[in-house]
């Protein structure tokens, strides 16, 4: 969306919201999630699997935007390629998988914010733990409400400040770092002390350990496509384009390392016995009270950036949304500023009602980053379907054959993401599609169309609906059995 008379945002500001958005909560407790599912090998193997897979993304992304530049908005692939429901499905996934990440870094933040004022209590669903959170999700509110703009230049400040501490953690880390170590126990979770690089290598237990990683590795990739949804709002489309690869690649440096090395230091166990965030209490091991309080800090900090950016990202898709006709017009008014005030509101009263809930709730943090996480498989398989599309339709233009490869591989890596890590919570995000469809329904009738759904999309909505069912219904019989 062009913004008439706003200041355009340059390459820095771009690459920083592309850290920003992904360097959240995810990164600073990486180590904890990943040694409690996988060993050094195992983590490996699921590292490269994922790089492939969001590099496939980020370079569809990049060539749409070079021979897309008219569409704005990762649904708009998607609404191009199959149609206005196709549009919906991927923009509201998206809008998801953005706000249910806002409830996972209010969780998490407390916890951090806990370890100064204990009072509040370890897990971040205290009532007083909600009410600090729901005032700094307002004012995030208030700040995006302010103009969408500054509240991106405010964004790169914060992504500078939070990634020095980071760095600092990986200097300390990597000389505290020991081969042996590292090698020990290198295919199997917490076995004994081998020191060998094969020893204990089970195909069927890899697999499980490669599977039971993807949902904490796609978490801190989350927002890599920032660059791309706000496209409208940069110089140019190819500024959003660089800003993409640039950001993925320090991402990748500073998650690997960050996610290994402590590896490197002490045994799975032994990380997973720090507790959370892991960043922080492997700081507290290696050099005390005064290095953990530090890294504490920069993670509030983090968590914060994050949050603001996405409060500014979901709002700018049902903006965009509303413009296309797949949400109602209310989505789509700006106040003037430029911000969506309708949909910032909208979305901070569901986030409002969710964290609410969290009271009554356990592993509340990991519930919603998994789900955040699946609902936003959802947006990026369309995008690398629509690059599989849009290439076979342009066979003449050069770099064919490897941009068709490219979506290829996009395309398998979400589906498999989808079928083998992440089908429980695809299914509870279809739940939520059923409230959309009332939404979408409602912007076409008013749009002038009659004719709403076609006899596919009334098979799709359906599939949807039931699966969304069905999703309810395994959630609580698992939650009944466990409580049992």
């Amino acid at each position: 969306m062009e913004q008439v008379g706003k200041k355009k945002l340059g390459l820095f500001t771009m690459t920083m919201l592309v850290v920003s958005s992904s360097i959240g909560s995810g990164i600073f407790d990486i180590s904890y999630n990943l040694a409690d599912t996988a060993s050094p090998g195992a983590a490996l193997v699921a590292w490269g699997i994922v790089f492939v897979g969001i590099l496939m993304l980020c370079l569809s992304l990049i060539n749409l935007l070079n021979k897309r530049p008219d569409l704005t908005g990762i649904f708009a692939y998607a609404e191009e390629g199959f149609g206005p429901l196709g549009g919906f499905i991927s923009g509201w996934g998206y809008w998801l998988s953005a706000w249910l990440g806002n409830i996972a870094f209010a969780t998490v933040m407390m916890i951090a914010v806990a370890t100064f004022f204990p009072a509040l209590g370890d897990t971040g669903t205290s009532w007083p733990s909600i009410l600090i959170a729901s005032v700094v999700m307002w004012l995030l509110t208030l700040l995006v409400n302010r103009g969408v703009e500054s509240a991106a230049v405010l964004n790169a400040v914060i992504s500078v400040c939070k990634i020095v501490p980071l760095l600092l953690f990986i200097i300390v880390a990597f000389t505290a770092f020991k081969g042996g170590i590292f090698t020990s126990g290198f295919w199997s979770n917490f076995a004994s002390n081998t020191g060998s690089l094969t020893a204990g290598f089970d195909g069927a237990s890899v697999f499980s350990q490669i599977s039971g990683s993807l949902m904490v590795l796609l978490w801190v990739f989350v927002g890599i496509e920032g660059a791309a949804m706000m496209s409208g709002r940069a110089e140019s489309k190819a500024i959003a384009g660089k800003a993409t690869i640039f950001g993925l690649i320090g991402l990748i440096v500073i998650y690997l390392l960050i996610s290994m090395l402590p590896y490197g230091i002490m045994s799975s166990a032994q990380i997973v016995d720090l507790g959370e965030p892991s960043v922080a209490q492997m700081f507290n091991y290696l050099v005390g009270p005064v290095g953990a309080a530090f890294v504490e800090i920069a993670f509030v900090v983090s968590v914060v950036g994050c949050w603001l950016s996405w409060t500014m990202l979901p709002a700018e898709t049902t903006m965009l949304m509303a413009e296309r006709n797949l949400l109602p017009k209310k989505f789509g008014e700006v106040n003037g500023h430029g911000a969506p005030t309708f949909s910032l509101v909208f979305m901070t009263i569901l986030s409002q009602v969710f964290i609410l809930t969290l009271h009554f709730t356990d592993s509340a943090y990991q519930f919603a980053f998994s789900l955040c996480t699946a609902a936003i498989f959802i947006s990026w398989f369309f995008v690398t379907v629509y690059q599989i599309q849009y290439t076979l339709k342009h066979k003449e233009e050069k770099g064919y054959v490897g941009n068709l490869i490219i979506g290829i591989l996009g395309t398998i890596f979400f589906l498999f993401c989808m079928i083998v890590a992440g089908w429980n919570y695809i299914l509870l995000c279809f739940l939520l599609y059923i409230i959309g469809f009332f939404f979408y329904a409602s912007a076409r009738k008013s749009a002038g169309i009659e004719k709403v759904f076609n006899t596919k999309e009334w098979i799709a909505v359906a599939v949807i609906s039931i699966g969304g069912i069905v999703g309810i219904l395994y959630y609580v019989l698992v939650t009944m059995a466990s409580a049992a």
